[in-house]
């Protein structure tokens, strides 16, 4: 039995955390906590932790879900389901980003709206989660959150670059061009920008690594061509 939940934040994450400074970290964009001395710390830390936990745990349901499926086939699956867009949904859907706390210039800018901050976000109130509650709250959560992005495969999904490349010999086009548009962020947190061009079509995608924003790219370029 769960016990009574204390705010709203955790209801949707099914624990009352007993070191409630793991929340408030967890929810404290890196912009809310520049120049300031004191207070919580960014989620960026938690995020970390949160995406390890996350690789573990979907790894651990796809083996369970899908017996007869090889290495290649659940990598596929996994890749997709710990995916930027696939994060920023279940943020979205959960309800994360209202509870995420944020310099007042960044709310303007609609930075609670973003799919990197929605994604971190939702990897760093996991990783609060594991940390406070352990692998079973953890557990619970994750397949709670994520049960209609693992229904919506039936397929074990493509990898997006692959996929555009062969969209694109379909259609007798020239090898899709990927170009690095921007680098931002400090060093320990960057944020790479990188477009994708191909029969006279682009696609953007922004990411904490350079192949993981040429995978969103990819994923955008074909999204617009369908």
């Amino acid at each position: 039995m769960r016990p009574a939940v204390s705010s709203p934040i955790e209801e949707i994450l099914g624990h009352t955390f007993a070191r409630q400074e793991l929340l408030r970290e967890a929810l404290t964009h890196r912009s809310a906590v520049r120049g300031r001395g004191r207070g919580p710390a960014s989620n960026e830390r938690l995020e970390f932790m949160g995406d390890r936990v996350l690789g573990l745990l979907m790894a651990e349901w796809l083996v369970e879900r899908y017996p007869r499926e090889q290495e290649g086939e659940l990598g596929r699956r996994l890749a997709h389901l710990v995916s930027q867009p696939v994060l920023a949904g279940v943020a979205e859907a959960i309800g994360l980003g209202v509870a995420l706390a944020v310099a007042p210039g960044e709310v303007k800018a609609g930075v609670r709206q973003r799919a990197t901050v929605l994604a971190d976000a939702l990897e760093a109130a996991l990783g609060a989660l594991f940390l406070d509650g352990g692998i079973e709250r953890a557990r619970d959560f994750v397949r709670r959150a994520w049960a209609l992005a693992m229904d919506a495969q039936t397929e074990p999904p493509k990898d997006a670059k692959t996929a555009l490349q062969e969209w694109a010999q379909k259609r007798g086009l020239e090898l899709p061009d990927y170009r690095i548009a921007s680098r931002a962020g400090p060093p320990h947190a960057p944020e790479f920008t990188v477009t994708v061009s191909v029969g006279g079509r682009q696609g953007v995608g922004t990411a904490r690594n350079k192949r993981a924003a040429e995978q969103l790219a990819a994923q955008d370029l074909l999204l617009g061509a369908k």
